[in-house]
């Protein structure tokens, strides 16, 4: 059995090794950085590239790993009283029909370097843990509620699993701060961050608190999603990270929660916002408009490119999540037609009623800085899309659990390079909002001013520290004693370590190269401070 364990985790790292050295090993040249100011040219589309992307896109996405983006259909199938849910007897029903084993990678069983072993958690009641005030933000940095879930079965955890990528909701009660919702709606949720993951261990889990309640929701929020920190031993990755990035556009709030699942405590989350109306009333104080999410997979080839005129070429990778409507599609492929055709110098101005090209560039430059090895620039997916009420498109992050040097191991795609050039992508084709909107001079200029000033004020180790150690400390005593995270109390406690500490050495390298390679010349542009609801407060 070790050999065979050894076999297959060496399998792994080979994969994660080639799919490493194609998104990576090329793009580490700072001098190609520093000499490409009259290099990058505009190219057309290669269209026999277009040819077989529209023709791929008949059959099922996969992405790593051989899972499919889909989801099964089981709800229609077993809802035998028709209440558009699945009661006990027919889960009991749709488990058995169901295709999901909940298990994926190799022989699909799932597996993971330097994980704990699982043990039970403390029992916690609610009188057991602090309740938060109605007016204490729900993404407030400062504080750490618990959420407690009591589902109908012991079993909860292979019912979650069996119904993974599926449309079953598992039912449960929550409770937070003292207060009872009923019928909210449980799944697992996640690619690599649940295929890496053995039962047992923390996994990611979504909450919809309106599944059989109309309009309940929780201090203004219907959907949650708590992440189980994938590739970060720290747990202070991905929650810097959406802090930095909502320093200059819009992007999902995250804090932290507990959550005590039938008594038992599973420990520490990262409690991410979902993009939905509800961040939309939150960033752009409208809940109207367009969305869409492209689903992350290493052959996601969502960067906008155009495919021609008919819709269902797009719908194949795009996955629109309002109303399906053909003057949603007509407007996306608009946009992908301007913006592949115009030539340079007349791009911004023609993408100016439908791109907040602004925006796109503040995107385009943090998940660079950052290293997002998950992002645009690598994959072309994994990131959001909304059309305003007046027309225009917005480009917002989705996934960031894959930035800041992750460290997990397995064979995720963390530990991006702290040496990625700020001009990676620049000539692909695939991935048009770098290659064009890059291609501009003045907007160039404008990407590398954001690059900069991203590495000058928030890739400071002494600047952000204070922030680290706060969010360190809120969540420490709860970490140490937790016995279903996926790495050991040495990997959290390394987080704000002044030596031997692998999120330092990323910052200091990643802010000595940014500041290097970076035209100096390019003055640093100043953004807004976050939201107010996502500071820390001293309340805690």
């Amino acid at each position: 059995m070790k050999i065979r364990l050894a076999i297959l985790a060496v399998g792994a790292v080979m994969v994660a090794a080639l799919l490493g050295a194609a998104g990576h090993a090329q793009f580490d040249q700072p001098s190609r950085f520093r000499q490409l100011d009259q290099s990058v040219r505009s190219r057309p589309l290669d269209q026999s590239l277009r040819s077989r992307t529209i023709g791929r896109r008949n059959v099922p996405r996969q992405g790593f790993g051989g899972f499919a983006n889909s989801e099964e259909k089981l709800v229609a199938r077993f809802d035998k009283d028709k209440d558009g849910r699945l009661n006990r007897a027919e889960r009991t029903a749709a488990r058995a029909a169901a295709g999901n084993t909940g298990q994926f990678g190799f022989g699909r069983r799932p597996f993971r370097f330097g994980s704990a072993n699982a043990e039970p958690g403390r029992r916690l009641a609610p009188a057991d843990v602090r309740s938060y005030p109605a007016t204490t933000p729900l993404y407030d940095l400062g504080a750490l509620r618990t959420i407690f879930l009591q589902f109908e079965n012991d079993d909860w955890e292979e019912e979650l699993a069996a119904f993974k990528n599926t449309d079953v909701e598992v039912p449960a009660t929550m409770t937070v701060d003292g207060r009872t919702y009923k019928e909210v709606g449980v799944h697992f949720r996640g690619a690599s961050s649940f295929m890496m993951v053995p039962e047992g261990l923390k996994r990611s889990l979504n909450i919809s608190t309106d599944f059989a309640v109309k309009d309940q929701d929780l201090y203004g929020y219907r959907t949650l999603n708590l992440l189980n920190a994938n590739n970060d031993p720290t747990f202070l990755r991905a929650v810097l990270y959406t802090d930095i990035a909502r320093r200059y556009l819009p992007a999902p709030k995250m804090n932290y929660m507990r959550v005590v699942i039938n008594g038992e405590s599973w420990g520490v989350y990262l409690n991410a916002q979902q993009f939905n109306s509800d961040m939309l009333r939150d960033d752009f104080k409208t809940t109207k408009g367009v969305r869409w999410k492209t689903p992350g997979s290493p052959r996601g080839r969502a960067g906008l490119e155009y495919l021609g005129d008919d819709a269902a070429a797009y719908k194949q990778i795009y996955e629109i999540k309002t109303k399906d409507e053909a003057e949603s599609w007509n407007a996306l492929i608009q946009l992908c037609k301007v913006l592949n055709q115009t030539p340079p110098e007349k791009l911004e101005a023609a993408l100016a009623p439908l791109l907040d090209v602004d925006g796109a560039l503040k995107f385009l430059a943090v998940e660079v800085a950052l290293v997002n090895s998950d992002g645009y620039w690598t994959r072309a997916s994994d990131y959001n899309l909304y059309r305003d009420p007046k027309g225009q498109f917005h480009i917002l992050p989705h996934d960031v659990n894959e930035g800041l040097g992750g460290e997990g191991g397995g064979f995720g795609f963390g530990g991006g390079s702290s040496r990625l050039d700020p001009l990676v992508a620049v000539d692909d084709p695939s991935k048009p909002l770098r290659s064009r909107l890059l291609a501009v001079p003045a907007l160039r200029q404008r990407y590398l001013g954001y690059v900069r000033d991203i590495a000058t004020r928030w890739l400071d180790w002494n600047a952000i520290l204070p922030v680290l150690k706060a969010n360190h400390d809120l969540i420490a005593s709860e970490v140490r004693v937790d016995t279903r995270k996926l790495y050991d109390v040495a990997g959290f406690e390394a987080g704000i370590a002044p030596t031997g500490n692998p999120l330092k050495s990323f910052i200091d390298t990643r802010r000595t190269f940014l500041l290097t390679a970076a035209p100096p010349a390019v003055a640093p542009a100043r953004v807004a401070a976050p939201a107010a609801d996502n500071s820390r407060r001293a309340a805690n």
